[in-house]
């Protein structure tokens, strides 16, 4: 019986899987975002947010157990060195993923899976000042319970 076994195959055996798994995180640590199909992107995800949490952790046990997923020093080496100082006060969700489209061949959808903290476009936007959110009150009433609060 497969209970609780719900993960992607992705058509592969399980050695091909792992070894495709861990190519596109090391492809993703080196260049902090790559392009491949939505289904991947998913199963990538679920691959290499547990290998950035152990990155935050800078000892040589998280070092030698993230070095056996990945096999490569250069990729375990930027990940302990640049990656886990910018994640170092996120609680999780390392990774977003945005859907590009369709590809022209298969009409597989495609997407962009990359690191949340290194896109300085999004970043730009959540720096911008928030609009004021509407309230049903009307002015009068806010402004008295504002200099109220004042006063006390």
């Amino acid at each position: 019986m497969r209970h609780n076994k719900k993960f992607n195959h992705l058509g592969r055996t399980a050695t091909h899987r792992d070894a495709m798994l861990a190519n596109m995180a090391i492809s993703l640590i080196k260049h902090k975002r790559i392009a491949t199909t939505t289904a991947k992107a998913k199963a990538l995800k679920r691959y290499v947010e547990p290998i950035l949490t152990k990155a935050k952790n800078d000892t040589t046990h998280s070092r030698r157990v993230v070095f056996s997923m990945l096999q490569n020093k250069d990729a375990v080496t930027e990940l302990f060195r640049e990656i886990s100082q910018k994640i170092a006060n996120r609680p999780g969700g390392y990774t977003r993923i945005l859907r590009t489209g369709f590809r022209q061949g298969d009409a597989a959808e495609m997407c962009i899976i990359e690191l949340v903290d290194y896109n300085e476009n999004m970043l730009k936007d959540n720096a911008a000042p928030k609009k004021a959110t509407r309230t049903r009150r009307s002015k009068k009433a806010a402004t008295t319970e504002a200099t109220e609060a004042t006063a006390e």
